[in-house]
């Protein structure tokens, strides 16, 4: 007899036990294909299946002349199956190729079922790989590929399951997490998807109550079967992280669909609030972005993120000197440094053309009117690509939770790093502070009346009025946190320089950001499909909501390569305050006072 083994098995796989005894009993006959299907793989010989019905199921080596075979019959007065008749010695040689004809489709979605539901990224050459490691066998990639969409649709449902349940999803959301805005719109007679619009009331209170006003707007593209596009409007928490209040997925990208995003934005902010904050937007100013906020939010200051505006100056240009005079530009904190820096940019090349297209009032920290807190670039984006490429092989209300179990754990998370927190302001913040108690150190302060002192430094004087909070270096009244001048002052006459910065740094504002709670939504199979209420724009309760008319094209896609590392934050420019050279700060100056 030719034994038959496990080719090349991991060692840290447990080996399934693939023997047979006559007498053994199977749930039913699907069960019992599956099974000797798996043995025949793992064994590395193939069956012939002779029989096949609801009563019994007979199998042999598909060997010419090997005597393998075994005949399963349903048990007399219950659902079960046992073996009847076994001849379990093979003389064939088995499987010689890594071919198998039991390694179907089917199989393929049995055996990456566990890793799917872990992992929707699991891609078909990684499934291939690892069937090939484990049970020895080749399957091509279309195979792969089929057996993924198969397991995908038997764990999270079929994609076009996930635009059916909107309806349903939405009225869970508002009846699990109450005071919470979502909105479910399809378009015409077909009842195609068109637009979701989501924002969980612990977001909407956190935001009002807490956050700075300001609000970052980006989008990502989804890249699975029906393409669409995921908006959001995220918020900055107190230590300066990302805190998304509103998002939504439209069926494309358009002038259209930011007016309606920036509308159900508007409306959410002004059901909730009595007095509409006065609002700084970041964003990378699109046309369809521009109209819509001021359409919407016309008083808002609508900036550029800057690392975008860098971006299309470094590609202009070209020129590593002319950019790091650029970033001179941006951070200059008057009018006059920052005219200073334009004029050296000048005497390296034109750069008047390009402010044209980018008007300084638009990034620049001396002529911004808006208050952005020292927060310059959209935060969002990098989140917004990883929940689009973490979602976009899931159905739509799977990606919609995939978001809402992140930021759930973020709510959680946040929380309790907040309970810990002894300090009056969040980390970031007291940093800044800290730095700025070091700086003042090298001034001589000047009282000229109860709130106004003149600091005194060897080559420049700045005035600082601690009622209005302003210096006139314009760093406090900028970022929010008293400059190293403003801590001179208070220092000088026994304040605590903590107690002058913006309350939106402080601990208790951060804490009371992520005090409300987000709650989980039960299992789709307690949801409702019909019923009370209506979905948001759907119009009826019971309207079957089908996939939009866009699908992805056939053939890989062409890829575009987020630079990770232009997701981070530009460094800043230091300058110092004595000397005004730039690259270090007033404590590790070595000019002579």
């Amino acid at each position: 007899m030719a034994a038959h083994s496990l080719a090349h098995q991991d060692h840290n796989l447990v080996v399934p036990d693939h023997s047979l005894v006559i007498g053994q009993e199977f749930p039913d006959v699907e069960t019992c294909r599956r099974t000797l299907k798996d043995i025949a793989i793992a064994l590395h010989f193939e069956l012939r299946i002779v029989k096949s019905d609801r009563s019994r199921f007979i199998a042999k080596c598909s060997k010419e002349g090997c005597p393998w075979r075994v005949h399963v019959a349903k048990c007399p007065g219950v659902p079960t199956f046992s073996i009847r008749t076994l001849h379990g010695e093979h003389t064939c040689e088995g499987v010689r190729n890594l071919h198998h004809q039991q390694a179907t489709v089917g199989w393929v979605a049995r055996s990456v079922e566990a890793r799917l539901r872990d992992n929707p990224q699991y891609k078909p050459r990684e499934i291939l790989q690892d069937i090939h490691a484990q049970h020895g066998v080749a399957v091509s990639y279309m195979q792969a590929w089929r057996g993924k969409e198969r397991s995908m649709a038997a764990v999270h449902g079929t994609l076009e399951d996930g635009y059916r349940l909107l309806p349903a999803y939405c009225e869970q959301i508002k009846k699990t997490n109450p005071g919470s805005i979502a909105l479910v719109y399809a378009t015409g007679p077909e009842n195609c998807f068109h637009r979701l619009f989501i924002s969980y009331r612990a977001s909407i209170y956190g935001f009002l109550h807490a956050c700075r006003p300001l609000l970052e707007l980006d989008r990502a593209h989804l890249k699975g079967k029906y393409l669409g596009t995921l908006l959001c409007a995220s918020a900055v928490d107190a230590d300066d992280t990302i805190y998304p209040l509103a998002f939504a997925i439209v069926d494309a990208e358009s002038d259209e669909n930011w007016m309606w995003f920036l509308s159900e934005l508007r409306k959410l902010l002004g059901v909730n609030t009595d007095k509409m904050p006065v609002l700084t937007i970041l964003s990378e100013r699109q046309k369809g972005i521009v109209e819509a906020v001021e359409t919407h939010f016309p008083t808002a200051f609508h900036g550029f993120c800057l690392r975008y505006v860098s971006e299309s100056f470094r590609d202009e240009f070209k020129n590593s000197k002319l950019v790091n005079l650029f970033w001179n530009a941006v951070y200059a904190l008057t009018a006059a440094e920052f005219e200073a820096k334009v004029a050296e940019m000048m005497k390296v090349q034109d750069v008047m053309p390009w402010f044209h297209l980018f008007p300084p009032n638009l990034w620049a920290v001396a002529h911004f009117e808006g208050v952005r807190y020292g927060h310059f670039t959209l935060g969002v984006t990098e989140i917004l690509y990883t929940w689009a490429l973490d979602g976009h092989e899931l159905p739509i209300v799977q990606m919609m939770e995939h978001i809402r179990y992140q930021l759930t754990a973020w709510f959680n998370d946040r929380r309790n790093m907040g309970m810990s927190w002894t300090s009056v302001l969040v980390p970031s913040a007291e940093k800044l502070i800290s730095e700025a108690i070091a700086d003042s150190r090298c001034y001589q302060v000047l009282r000229a009346n109860k709130v106004e002192f003149e600091i005194v430094s060897s080559e420049r004087t700045n005035i600082v009025d601690i009622q209005t909070r302003c210096c006139s270096c314009r760093r406090w009244q900028i970022y929010g946190i008293p400059c190293a001048h403003a801590a001179a002052a208070l220092l000088s006459c026994g304040e605590d320089v903590r107690l002058y910065a913006q309350e939106c740094f402080s601990v208790r504002k951060y804490r009371e950001a992520y005090s409300q709670m987000i709650y989980p939504i039960p299992d789709r199979t307690f949801w409702k499909e019909s019923g009370e209420g209506t979905a948001g724009g759907a119009g009826k309760a019971d309207i079957i909501i089908r996939p939009p008319k866009i699908r992805r094209p056939p053939g890989r896609p062409k890829k575009k390569v987020l630079r990770i590392e232009s997701l981070k934050h530009p460094k800043r420019v230091v300058q110092c305050g004595r000397c005004h050279l730039l690259g270090h700060s007033q404590k590790k100056c070595t000019l002579q006072i």
